[in-house]
């Protein structure tokens, strides 16, 4: 047996039926409809509603319309990793309970939070465990719930977040269209710039931190676009010249759904042209892990088999990283 890579044999998505728009927050908090789309060039987004749903019920649709399109069985999953910050509690993993409602049973599964750069650390763990050669298929899902922690209070941060899922299929593979190369990178510089302060060992929830708003998302959005705008478009470039490729040699490039003029920002540095940009910002906000995979999902239809592709993102932590890969379908 030759070199063993992992390939993406299969992409699925979901996102909830409630649409959140710019109209309706408007009568929320003081902003308006013009205001959020020339800063974000979001113009809706999606809400998960309905008592005790969250993201495992966001992770298990998109991985069940996954199993379901690739003819996988739950049997032939040999493992599960979820890419998420808003995890369904604290444990077990989403990933266990995504499992769980899917009869998945003996896979290994975990959650891994990276924040906005979440699916592609979870893209190389999962390629890795296949690249060893102990494992053939491997389910990664990005779930986000971000309507769970948004302070819909704050009209600088409750106007980018939505709800969604999506999901892969990695598969075994010693062909040339596969995951080619990886760089994932990060910096502590960022935890004092977007954050949650609550809810972990060092401030446990009690009435005093849910009245301060610890549990809600903070973020410094100037400081944290411009460290975004670098480093997503820096990481972006840095791989098409370690694997020496030219603007016009990528397909497409994928890129976090957080801000459209930062995905405007890394495709000019790439020499990308916008054509060749997926873009679904407008309708589904920023959905933090899950951005990725639903732009692999509603794109499918137009990568074709060895197709040139990047994906970039920027998240909390700091977290960053970008991914070129060769489409194999």
């Amino acid at each position: 047996m030759g070199n063993i890579g992992a390939a993406i044999t299969g992409v699925s998505g979901y996102v909830p039926d409630y649409v959140l728009t710019n109209r309706e927050l408007e009568q929320m908090v003081e902003t308006n409809d013009e205001w959020i789309r020339s800063r974000t060039g979001i113009s809706e987004r999606r809400i998960l509603k309905g008592e005790g749903m969250g993201s495992a019920y966001l992770g298990t649709q998109a991985v069940k319309a996954l199993l379901e399109k690739t003819g996988t069985r739950p049997e032939e999953v040999d493992g599960l990793i979820c890419a998420t910050i808003t995890p369904e509690m604290f444990f077990p993993s989403t990933a266990n309970l995504i499992c769980d409602n899917l009869g998945i049973r003996g896979a290994f599964s975990f959650d891994l939070a990276a924040a906005c750069s979440g699916f592609l650390y979870a893209l190389e763990t999962g390629s890795n465990f296949i690249r060893a050669g102990n494992q053939k298929k491997i389910i990664v899902v990005g779930a986000d719930k971000m309507s769970s922690i948004v302070n819909y209070n704050d009209r600088n941060t409750c106007i980018l977040f939505g709800d969604g899922a999506g999901a892969v299929l990695l598969e075994a593979s010693e062909g040339e269209n596969i995951i080619k190369d990886t760089i994932i990178r990060s910096d502590g510089v960022g935890k004092d710039l977007i954050y949650i302060k609550g809810g972990g060992s060092a401030y446990p929830p009690t009435h005093e931190t849910i009245e301060l708003g610890y549990h809600h998302f903070f973020q410094d959005g100037r400081s944290v676009f411009k460290y975004a705008v670098k480093s997503m478009a820096d990481v972006a470039v840095e791989i098409m010249k370690r694997n020496n490729l030219s603007g016009e040699d990528i397909a497409y490039l994928v890129p976090h759904q957080a801000n459209m003029r930062i995905i405007e920002a890394t495709a000019n540095r790439m020499a990308v042209n916008m054509d060749k940009v997926t873009v679904n910002i407008q309708k589904y906000g920023n959905t933090t892990a899950a951005t990725i995979p639903l732009c692999l999902w509603e794109w499918e239809d137009k990568f074709k088999k060895g197709d040139n592709i990047i994906l970039a993102a920027f998240g909390g932590g700091f977290t960053w990283g970008s991914i070129y890969l060769k489409w194999a379908y």
